[in-house]
């Protein structure tokens, strides 16, 4: 699983749309930028790197980050954040990993202070509990052990609609279908009663995939 981790799963445009970002917002977090003549270190990765592909703990790590993508990113802040937890924990991708949020909470709180971090970006509050964009994250991520094994790309925890990197090649699916085949039949004519049957489906899988790719071709529409 830890391979799966450093696998190059999605271009920086195809993992920014699954995620709702601007391109240029995550190749910001991934490989950092002047701006107003100032030079900023990538949040997501610990420097620059030549390639325009983005890993699957890259991809999770940019889903903590994606909670706050209305606001102004402090990037050295979160980047010192990521460092402590890093070290602390002796594991390479913190934010892809579930033991920071479940049985390492306190050294979460110790990151938060020691990296100066704004209120508002925090995790997990004093008292131990998640706050509400750390309990965002985790209703987003599945797991397997320690180590996110899915998203959901939809912001609705019925959704079954998961993004994996090894069903479909990291391509949205519902029960291992791709949502964009199942589209596909939807737009050639076939009921949904039709589609379930074809695919082994449950209908529900069949609507959340459906309600997924109609947005989505929506938003690519606008």
């Amino acid at each position: 699983m830890t391979d799966v981790l450093d696998r190059e799963v999605y271009s920086e445009p195809e993992a920014a749309r699954l995620l709702g970002l601007a391109p240029s917002t995550l190749h910001y977090w991934l490989q950092g930028g002047t701006r107003r003549g100032v030079t900023y270190m990538p949040i997501i990765r610990p420097e620059p790197v030549d390639r325009r592909w983005v890993t699957w703990s890259e991809f999770i790590e940019a889903g903590w980050l994606r909670a706050y993508r209305k606001n102004n990113i402090p990037m050295r802040e979160l980047r010192a954040f990521i460092d402590v937890l890093r070290n602390e924990m002796q594991v390479p991708y913190p934010l892809a990993h579930r033991k920071p949020l479940v049985s390492g909470k306190s050294l979460v709180v110790h990151a938060q202070e020691a990296a100066r971090l704004s209120r508002y970006f925090h995790l997990v509050d004093e008292t131990g509990r998640l706050t509400y964009p750390g309990q965002s994250f985790m209703d987003r991520v599945t797991w397997k052990g320690d180590l996110a094994e899915g998203w959901r790309p939809v912001d609705d925890r019925r959704s079954t609609v998961l993004v994996q990197p090894d069903v479909r090649f990291g391509r949205p699916a519902v029960s291992g279908v791709s949502t964009a085949t199942i589209f596909d039949y939807s737009e050639e004519g076939a009921t949904r009663y039709e589609i379930a049957e074809e695919f082994e489906l449950s209908l529900k899988d069949v609507r959340w995939a459906l309600s997924f790719e109609n947005a989505r071709n929506a938003s690519t529409a606008a």
